[in-house]
């Protein structure tokens, strides 16, 4: 099958990078490989703020097309990975080298939840945010900061960003929201959720609708199961399909990217 006109670009977000034998993306590069695509990956620090892993993608960017002759790339990001591309592009202008940007649960607006949980005492949150980072600077991070990450997306922060990083012109953009159908769906994230759910209502463990809404806003989408569609479920996390019936709707989040692709190749890009 003929593959995308041009390459695809997956950019991960926060907490995981991707690695060479364990991958952010489960079974979606092979899904998408299969339908003759060209995959390449942001493998930007897992929790390094906007900025530093906007400077490393623009980077990426350019040697990457430099590299393969590339002339422009399919961006495909999961949460703050939105943010990270959006600023590679708008900010560090590589709005030449991009043609499309999908998001997937990016929180463009930030997150009310994340504002009241900042509310805790400055020191004690500093002092998890710096054990987090060296666990990651172990795992191979060159830049983590996990503070400056989860205050990128306040919502004052959030539309500071916005305001300073619109959408390139020429650049086709577009937005997907995901959610739990109940708060037990996700039993890794089923406190998160419980939390969220308080302050902004349905959500997927992390993020709700109001959070991830962007440019072309493509609705939002819950699965054919009760389960619903977790943060972590968006990438494939357990490397399995959500129900093994084929029902109306998605039973499976590679089908969803299937089709993501093939709606874009239909657009030209």
């Amino acid at each position: 099958m003929t593959g995308l006109k041009y390459p695809i670009l997956l950019v991960h977000g926060m907490g995981f990078r991707d690695r060479k034998h364990i991958n952010y993306w489960g079974r979606i590069p092979k899904v998408l490989a299969e339908e003759g695509n060209e995959i390449f990956y942001g493998n930007q620090d897992a929790n390094g703020s906007v900025v530093t892993n906007g400077e490393y993608l623009a980077e990426r960017v350019r040697k990457l097309s430099e590299e393969n002759k590339i002339e422009k790339f399919n961006v495909i990001a999961h949460s703050k990975g939105g943010l990270d591309i959006r600023y590679a592009i708008s900010t560090l202008g590589t709005d030449d080298l991009i043609a499309s940007v999908t998001t997937i649960n990016s929180p463009h607006n930030g997150s009310i939840t994340l504002d009241h949980l900042l509310k805790f005492p400055d020191f004690l949150i500093r002092f998890g945010c710096k054990f987090w980072d060296l666990c990651l600077w172990i795992g191979g991070d060159k830049k983590p900061d996990t503070y400056r990450t989860i205050k990128d997306m306040e919502t004052a922060n959030s539309a500071e960003f916005n305001r300073k990083n619109p959408d390139a012109p020429g650049i086709y953009y577009q937005s997907y929201a995901f959610s739990c159908k109940k708060v037990t769906s996700d039993m890794g994230l089923w406190f998160t959720n419980l939390v969220v759910k308080h302050y902004e209502g349905e959500n997927d463990g992390l993020l709700a609708e109001r959070a991830v809404r962007w440019t072309n806003f493509r609705g939002h989408f819950r699965s054919a199961t009760n389960r619903g569609i977790s943060h972590f479920d968006q990438v494939d996390f357990r490397r399995r399909p959500l129900s093994r019936k084929k029902l109306e709707g998605i039973t499976d989040i590679t089908d969803f990217y299937r089709d993501l692709v093939r709606e874009l190749r239909s657009m030209g890009f």
